[in-house]
Order: C-alpha cells, then structure tokens, then sequence
C-alpha cells in the first residue's frame, strides 16, 4: 500500500511539473509582416475604382491582428520594387508573411503578372523586358523565409493589355488571358484568387470595396475562426453577392491549422503558427467599448480603451488616433505649455521613454502618497494600485487621465509643493532644490501657566526638622 501511494505521489508531483512548464500564454512573440497595395489610377489601361479603398481597409485590418504592414497605392514599376525590396528585408525570419494585391493582373501562356500604374504592355517584349510584375517570382524573393505564406489576389478584372498582346503576336500563339492562370502553392502556403482560373472578377460600387475584399474584411480576422473556414464563408458570400457570377477560388498547402485571430481558438489547434495574442478579456465586450470610444476626437476616450485592452485587437488603431489628435492640438496650441499638458494624452510608451527606474518610480508613489492619492508601501512597483492613483492625482489636476505618465505630466508633479515628505530620491540626471513649504503664520504665544501657591506649612513637623537639624550641627562644634 505504501509504494501505491508513493507512485501517485510521484504521478502527481510531475504534473505539477508539467503544469508549471507550460507558459500562461500562448506563443505571442511571432512576426507577422504584410505587402499590401491597391493599384487603380492606370495611365494607360482602364482605370479601377476600388483598389485604393480595398488596400487602405485591409491594411488597417492587418495591423489590428499583429501585422507590420509595407503598404501602397497607384505604385508605379520603380515604387513597386521599392515596396517589395522592404517587404524581403522585413520578412527575413518572419513567421508569417501575407501578400495582398488589388488591381489590373494578366496571364501570358500560364504566368501571372501584376501590372503598375504607369505601364504600357503593346507586346509579349514589353513583359518579358520587365513592364509587369511576375508574381511567382515575387512570392518566391520575398515570402520564401516565412514559416505561413498567405496570398490573396484581387486581381482578375477585365482590361485592355490582353488584347493589344494577341494583336501584336501575329505569328506565333500567345495565350493571353485577362484573369489570372493556376498557381501551385508550395509548403506552408495559401494561394486565394477573387474568382477561378482565366475568370474575371467584378469591381462593385465606386468608392466602395470589391465583393472579393468586401467579403474578406468581413470574415478573415473573425475571431477563432480557422483561415479555411473563413475562406469557406467568403466564397459563400461573393457567390451569393454576385448571382453566382463570381466565385472565389483558393489553393492551400498548409501544414496546420492558422487563425488570423487568435482569440477564442482552440488551443491544441494552433498548428501552423499563433495569431494575435488574445486580451484575456471577452471579445465582445472589447468591441462595446472600442465601438464607444471609436470616432471619438477626445485622446482620453482611445486611452481608456488602451488601459483596459493594451494589447486589444484595435490597440495599434487606439494609438494612431491619439498620436493624430496630439499632433492637431500640437499645431493648435503650439508654445503653450498649459494647452500642452491639458491635452497630451500619456500612454504606455510615453511612459516608457521617461526611463522610470525603480529608484524614480519610488519617488513618485512618495509624492502621490504626501498629496494623499496613495496609501502603502513606495516599492517602486507601479502595480494597479499605483495606476489607480496616478488616475486619481490626474483627474483632480483635469489632466488627461489614462494611468501613465509622459514627460510634461511627470515634471509636473515633481514641480508641486508637497505638504509632507521624507527622503525624496532625485534623479541624478535632472537635480531640483529640495520644494520650499510655503511660510506659515507665525503662531500666537501660548498663555503663561501661573505658578502653583506654596504648600501649607505644618508646625509641628517644622519644629522638628529645626530640632534635629540644631542638636546635630551643636554636637558637631563641641567635637
């Protein structure tokens, strides 16, 4: 009975063990990179009026999900390259690198190409000499590295430049075809098209998005949504949209499972590569407080968001907006330091560029204390309890209230007079003279306490003390 029971004794310390190893996490460290352009405005072929509008939207929706995004609009040849020679570098070690393009694309006997805005193809020549944009050979330079490799190509409308090619190839077949031939994926790679092999696809509304992106910026970042699936549901939907007209197509050779947006998937199939590190809150009701703060011109509406979701799906969206709104009050109250401060919106960065060591940090939870918006310890922790203060101590200055410090609130507080303080510790980069208290009144002398009456004397007890005191000091002389 004893080694039964220290078997599970051993059995149950390794789990423990086990459980102590696995990370609180999920993996949120990876690199996400995305080559995003729209090209619509051509000089001469036929002019398309959504792509701008579908890079601009997929671009935003990327960085929501942890994409570094290299993006672009109306690129002609040498912007292109330019474009695609940062994505290279940036993908380099990424794991997980996403390729969107919508605009004019053509297929010459099997080879796809993306065309810039400032091309002119009369002939088969005017590609091969470098006119278009070869689209495999471009995947294969730029997106090789990446452990997950996601295409997706808005790229088959109806143009011009296939007609001019046959025209020009009179003696010989050149197959030419205005939508887009079959790509074969390779590993670790999803190819999706807006519609079929040698199909065209339609262009919507002016100023509005394609079916095609329409459709993915609906479903591809749903959260815990597996990318075929989502997939799945935007051909769905193009079909439904169009009559049955358009439908998406896609070749896949992924080796697992990815999400776009992590959140809510499950956890044993996160294969192919984590998404999006989840917020550790509920996603809906992140999305009630950014649909509250969204639209908003007040920078502490966005810092309110980013204090309760710092790493939220529209955090990045969060700090792009206060930085605009800064940058406007900047130009506004420029040389105003009052305007300044009652305006600059501290952050997590902003906080971070102060340096704060645990040393500063301390000094700052002794200040908040003196004025009295914390209580405890100075441990030069900036735990909730410390954030809650530094709100605190902001809303009664009506400063912007997120939490955080930046640089003018920070010398802000360490200029105010303190009541009551003990061994404050400076800086030694920024020394300041020790806050002179303000001279309080002189206070009015305090009533001199009258001297007690003396104690009543008692006869008899005095004649005796006198009687002892002469018999002694007599006898002392006769000697």
């Amino acid at each position: 009975m004893g080694q039964i029971m220290g078997y599970f004794r051993h059995i149950l310390f390794c789990l423990c063990i086990a459980v102590v190893a696995v990370p609180a996490h999920p993996a949120s460290a990876e690199r996400r990179v995305a080559f995003v352009v729209g090209n619509g405005a051509y000089q001469h072929a036929t002019p398309l009026p959504n792509p701008s509008v579908d890079a601009k939207a997929m671009a935003a929706l990327l960085r929501n999900v942890g994409f570094e995004v290299i993006e672009g609009t109306d690129l002609g040849r040498e912007g292109t390259a330019a474009r695609l020679g940062e994505f290279a570098n940036k993908t380099n070690g990424a794991d997980v690198a996403l390729f969107f393009y919508a605009g004019h694309g053509i297929s010459v006997n099997g080879k796809n190409y993306l065309i810039p805005v400032d091309a002119e193809l009369n002939s088969e020549l005017d590609i091969k000499l470098g006119a278009a944009v070869d689209i495999e050979a471009t995947l294969d330079q730029t997106m090789a590295d990446a452990k997950v490799k996601l295409v997706f190509l808005d790229a088959c409308r109806d143009n011009p430049f296939a007609d001019k090619i046959r025209s020009a190839a009179r003696t010989r077949s050149v197959a030419v075809s205005s939508g887009l031939a079959e790509m074969r994926s390779s590993e670790g790679t999803l190819i999706a098209f807006a519609t079929g092999p040698g199909q065209k696809a339609l262009d919507g509304k002016q100023g509005e998005n394609s079916p095609f992106t329409r459709a993915l910026l609906k479903n591809l970042a749903e959260p815990g949504v597996e990318i075929r699936h989502a997939l799945t549901k935007v051909r769905a939907e193009v079909s439904d949209e169009t009559g049955k007209r358009q439908l998406p197509w896609e070749n896949t050779n992924l080796t697992g499972f990815f999400y776009m947006n992590q959140a809510a998937a499950p956890a044993a199939t996160t294969a192919a590569a984590p998404a999006a590190a989840p917020t550790g809150a509920s996603n809906d009701i992140e999305l009630e407080f950014w649909r509250s703060a969204r639209g908003s011109d007040k920078p502490e509406e966005y810092s309110a968001y980013l204090a309760r979701f710092p790493n939220g799906n529209f955090s990045a969206l969060a700090r792009a907006r206060i930085a605009a709104l800064q940058a406007g009050a900047g130009a506004r109250g420029a040389g105003d330091e009052t305007q300044s401060i009652a305006t600059a919106v501290p952050t997590r960065e902003t906080e971070e560029q102060l340096a704060l060591d645990p040393r500063k940090r301390g000094d700052i939870q002794r200040r908040l204390t003196a004025l009295g918006y914390a209580t405890g310890a100075a441990d030069g922790n900036f735990s909730d309890t410390t954030r809650r203060a530094i709100e605190r101590w902001q809303t009664a200055r009506h400063y912007p209230k997120s939490g955080y410090f930046n640089k003018l609130q920070h010398e802000a507080l360490l200029a105010e007079r303190l009541p009551v303080i003990r061994s404050v510790d400076r800086a030694p980069t920024a020394p300041r003279p020790p806050p002179q208290a303000a001279p309080a009144p002189a206070p009015a002398p305090a009533p001199v306490a009258a001297a007690p009456p003396p104690a009543p004397v008692n006869p008899a007890g005095a004649a005796f003390v006198g009687g002892v005191l002469g018999g002694a000091l007599g006898s002392a002389l006769r000697r």
